[in-house]
Formats: structure tokens, sequence, C-alpha cells
């Protein structure tokens, strides 16, 4: 019987490193050289064409940023989509959860049904809400038949009612993916809470108050934080329904930095949009953090 040779120390702290190495040299490629390059090209201007090195300006993108009345009016829009779509997409997936979490026959079925939309191409959902809001389309003609309303709404040609359309079309598309988060934090609940909360009389919509929201909070923080970046975010529903129009009432900062970088050609510039966005969802990843502990804090006080 032979002794083991001895483990090197240094290669055993080096192994999973080691094994990281690939995907982090991936990451770099994709990810971390993209951002640090559009970091560098926000100080930067191109002069003539994009084909000849950028020239160093310092701060004069981010103070020709400060006087753009359409970034401030996209960043305004992205704030109310944001209020708008966030507190529905963190509530109305639970309420959803609650029901499909329920042991009857064919609820599979419903658990389906309500993931379908996930599934569905941004592409495709687009086109066929904008078919829905056209003015002779299904949703108007309803209106206009039962006598709801005496003519049809401009869902998508009013500046009052677009970047409300194409919320409605972000909540339907997003509903069965957290509504599949919270199925998973309601199965990891133990039966026996609910027994025991039902001889304490607590009974109905009382005992999900008292047990399954305290509970599901660290599934509700997870799905406030995903919806909040998804809804900062959000290029597709725009771009296909809208273009960010009508007057650029429904224009989002991925939309208008979509707009200088590939349209205009204004690369640094779009750079700078970008910086400005990334520092936005940062601060509400840090809000997000500091929310939860002091939660943790008061679940353990």
């Amino acid at each position: 019987m032979t002794a083991s040779s001895p483990k090197n120390p240094v290669l055993q702290q080096a192994t999973p490193y080691l094994f990281l190495l690939p995907a982090l040299l991936i990451l770099g490629l994709t990810v971390f050289y993209p951002a640090l390059q559009a970091f560098f090209l926000s100080f930067t201007r191109y002069e003539y064409d994009i084909t000849q090195p950028p020239l160093w300006i310092g701060l004069e993108n981010f103070q020709r940023l400060l006087g753009d009345t359409v970034f401030w009016r996209t960043l305004r829009n992205t704030v109310i989509y944001l209020i708008g779509v966030v507190p529905i997409l963190v509530i109305l997936p639970l309420g959803l959860a609650i029901l499909v979490n329920q042991a009857i026959p064919g609820i599979r079925w419903f658990r389906a049904a309500y993931y379908t939309p996930v599934v569905i191409s941004m592409v495709v959902a687009g086109i066929a809400w904008r078919w829905l809001y056209a003015e002779t389309g299904l949703l108007n003609q309803f209106l206009v038949g039962f006598k709801l309303l005496p003519e049809g709404i401009p869902w998508l040609t009013s500046p009052r009612f677009a970047l409300f359309s194409v919320m409605v079309v972000t909540i339907w598309k997003g509903l069965g993916y957290y509504m599949v988060i919270y199925l998973a934090g309601l199965q990891a609940i133990p039966a026996d809470l609910y027994e025991a909360a039902a001889i304490d009389g607590s009974e109905g919509w009382r005992r999900h108050w008292d047990i399954t929201v305290p509970l599901m909070r660290p599934y509700l923080f997870l799905v406030a934080v995903i919806s909040a970046i998804s809804a900062t975010k959000v290029f597709e529903e725009v771009y296909i329904m809208t273009q960010g129009g009508p007057r650029s009432s429904s224009k989002t900062l991925v939309y208008y930095v979509y707009e200088r970088a590939f349209q205009d050609l204004e690369i640094s510039y779009a750079c700078t949009i970008g910086l400005v966005m990334f520092l936005f969802i940062l601060t509400l990843s840090a809000i997000r953090l500091v929310v939860s502990r002091q939660a943790e804090t008061l679940d353990l006080i």
C-alpha cells in the first residue's frame, strides 16, 4: 500500500479559478471590455465619421446631456414605466401563483396558459397587440360594439395613451414568468403552517397575509429587482409598436440609446446615455440591497 503524495496548497487554491478561467475570458471579451470601451467613449467624440479615431472632449457629452430635453423626457418615461409596471408585476403574479397552487383537476393546464405569453416571441406579441390596438382593431370594435364608448381610443397614436398601452404588453408578457418564481416559493412553504393558522382562526385570504406574504418576502424582493431592471431596459415593445412616438411620448432610455447610436451614428453620445442608465440601474440595485438588509434586521429583532 503506497502512501499518497502530499497535495500542493497553491494548486488547490488555484484549481477553482482554473475552472472559472474559460467563463471569465468569455465575459471579459463580451461584457467587461465593451463596458470599459463604452465608458471611454463617453468622454470622446467622433469628429467626421466612426472610421476615424475619436477625439477626447472630456465632459462635453455630459454637459450636452443636461440640456437635452429629449433625454429628460425619455428618463421621465422610464420612471413612469417603472412606477406603472413594477408594482403590478410584484403583486399580481403572486395572486396568480396562489390560485394555480391549488390541488384541483386540470390545474396544470391553467399554469401552462398563464405561462404561454412568456414563450411567445416579443416580435410576435408586439405585432399581435399592435393589431389589437389598431383604430379598427378588436379592442376598439369591442368597446364600440358593446356601446361602452362612442368611438375607438387611439391607443398607439395618442401621446396620452401610447406609453401606457406599451406598459400593458410588458405586464402581460411578464406575468407568467414571475408567477413561476412565486410558485416555487409557495411550494417550499410547509402545509403544517397553514393547518396551524386554520386552527388559530386564520382562514381564506387572511392566512396568506399572515403566512404567505412574510415567508415570500425574499421572492418579493427578487421579483421587484428583476422587474425593475427589465422595465428600465424595455426596448422591443417600443420598437415594434410605437418606435418612440408619437412625439417621443413612449420613448424610453434604451430606445433613445439605440436611436442615437444606430440611426444618428452618435456613438459617443449614446455611450454617455448608456452610462447614465447603468448608474440608474445600479442605484435601483443598491436600494434593493439596503431594503432587504433592513428587512432581515427587523426579522432578527
